[in-house]
């Protein structure tokens, strides 16, 4: 079984280099794909955007374990590409693809950029850091040895392998891993959850209770305030993680830059539609396969391995079908490929995302005209960076509460993406002041109200249980974050004296404005 995985990877990578040997290096070609995507083909690359591998493995985890908590988050996902649809045509017409770009449709100068780049980093390197390590467990777990030491050995070498990858990357190849990877994922969760059902005479219902009786809760699986760590913080704290989950994961950087990859606005929409066909399928498999995990493996034994269940997948693959058989090493390949691919192409596409916006701003703004091989340069020594700051916070942080930082990211875009983009393309009177206020409340409330949470202090799921300054009493900052970055962003507008009238043919910033 390791054996083959280990063919697995090197077959990816072998193809992925191959991919990246012919690219272009022309900025936009390597930013966009020169935005010639057709639309099933992008549509495809836009799922598998939300194909990560902390969706992969949490998600299913979290229903596992959890149930109804867990299926809740499986909705709120789908619901996140419905506001995405919203935007997206918008985003392609604009011609931009980076927030300080979309950020200069309404405000121009250095500090719209420097929003722009914190808000970016902010997003990026949590995500990345959570979604390393649940590479490094799920290796670990593969190879029959979950302790804390082979988790941080693993999450390195994982982490370094995906890394050189990631160096080369650009949108064309890794769009062609995302194609992949959403065809391999549905049709391995598919199986897993058909196998799982032929266990119980093909009845869900069977299923469904078996999964609730070998929980850890059977009164309270199917009902609402499992999840030990937000259990008491009442129904404000679920409201809070539904505008998080659902705003924020609609409108992430690497999301944007996919978009912005459609050759037009019309297929730029017509290719999210595929996107949410696609993930709500997705989802609901995901969803069965965690039901199915409990009702095969059982709570205890998933919870044994990682409180979050990240394990449940790859334990449910071992369960379905008898012991030494080949088919069964096949399936577990199977699933370890996918959260492979999964872990490769998220990776892959947030540091690009993240290191693209470098190079455009520092390119752009720098005194000294650089060439589009300066430019890309510049792209490859910002992922190379990025990259090495990430894996080292993971490796360090490995023994602490990841899944609080994917909160916090998602509470970022949420608060100081969503609300500038709503702004700026539904209402003409917002402005400069306007944008800064909205972009820079938002990210101060994050950072705030979370260091002032449950999530860091206080209990003894927190980061450091020990302190206590968790005056803030939910879990997330978006509850406040997300309605006040709005009235920030709406009183600052209507506050500020009109903006002086654009010279003509630019867009407030003295670039040329993009037909």
């Amino acid at each position: 079984m390791i054996i083959a995985f280990l063919v697995f990877i090197g077959v990816s990578l072998l193809w992925l280099f191959t991919l990246a040997s012919g690219q272009e290096e022309e900025p936009e070609g390597l930013y966009v794909a020169d935005r010639s995507l057709s639309p099933v083909f992008n549509g495809f690359a836009i799922a598998g955007e939300q194909i990560t591998v902390v969706t992969l493995l949490v998600t299913s985890g979290f229903v596992a374990l959890y149930g109804y908590d867990g299926f809740s988050i499986a909705v709120d996902l789908m619901l996140g590409l419905c506001v995405l649809l919203l935007l997206a045509q918008k985003i392609r017409d604009s011609r931009f693809y980076t927030l300080s770009d979309l950020f200069s449709l309404r405000a121009s100068g250095r500090n719209s950029r420097i929003a722009a780049a914190l808000v970016t980093l902010a997003i990026a390197i949590p995500i990345l850091m959570v979604q390393l390590r649940a590479t490094g467990i799920s290796v670990a777990l593969l190879i029959g040895r979950s302790t804390h030491g082979t988790q941080v050995v693993c999450t390195l070498l994982m982490g370094i392998l995906i890394g050189f990858f990631a160096v080369v990357v650009d949108l064309r190849g890794t769009s062609f891993i995302q194609v992949v990877k959403v065809v391999v994922t549905l049709a391995t969760l598919s199986v897993m959850t058909l196998l799982a059902l032929s266990k119980f005479e093909w009845s869900p219902g069977d299923l469904l209770s078996a999964a609730a009786e070998k929980s850890m809760s059977p009164n309270g699986y199917l009902s609402p305030g499992l999840w030990p760590r937000t259990a008491n913080l009442g129904p404000l704290n679920v409201l809070g993680e539904h505008i998080v989950l659902i705003l924020g994961t609609a409108v992430l950087p690497n999301l944007i830059l996919r978009v912005s990859a459609s050759p037009n606005g019309r297929s730029a929409r017509r290719s999210t539609s595929i996107a949410a066909g696609l993930v709500t399928a997705f989802l609901v498999l995901l969803s069965a396969a965690g039901f199915a995990a409990a009702a095969v493996v059982g709570g205890d034994a998933i919870w044994a391995v990682d409180e979050v269940g990240q394990g449940s997948s790859i334990l449910l693959a071992s369960e379905v079908l008898p012991d030494g058989s080949v088919a069964r090493v096949a399936l577990i390949t199977a699933m370890a490929s996918v959260a492979f691919l999964a872990a490769l192409t998220t990776v892959s596409s947030v540091a690009f995302a993240a290191a693209v916006a470098f190079a455009r701003d520092v390119t752009a703004h720098s005194k000294v005209s650089r060439t589009g091989t300066g430019e890309v340069r510049v792209l490859r020594v910002g992922l190379v960076v990025l990259f090495a700051v990430s894996l080292s916070l993971a490796a360090v942080g490995n023994k602490y509460p990841a899944e609080s930082l994917v909160i916090f990211a998602l509470c970022v875009a949420a608060s100081c993406i969503f609300p500038a983009l709503i702004y700026t393309f539904f209402w003409p009177r917002f402005n400069r002041r306007g944008l800064l206020w909205s972009v820079y409340g938002g990210l101060l409330l994050c950072l705030v109200l979370t260091i002032s949470s449950p999530v860091v202090t206080g209990t003894k799921n927190s980061i450091w249980p020990g302190l206590g300054f968790n005056w803030y009493p939910y879990y997330n900052a978006g509850l406040v974050s997300v309605p006040a970055a709005l009235f920030l962003g709406w009183v600052g507008s209507i506050t500020s004296p009109k903006d002086p009238k654009p010279i003509p043919g630019t867009v407030n910033t003295g670039r040329p404005t993009p037909v």
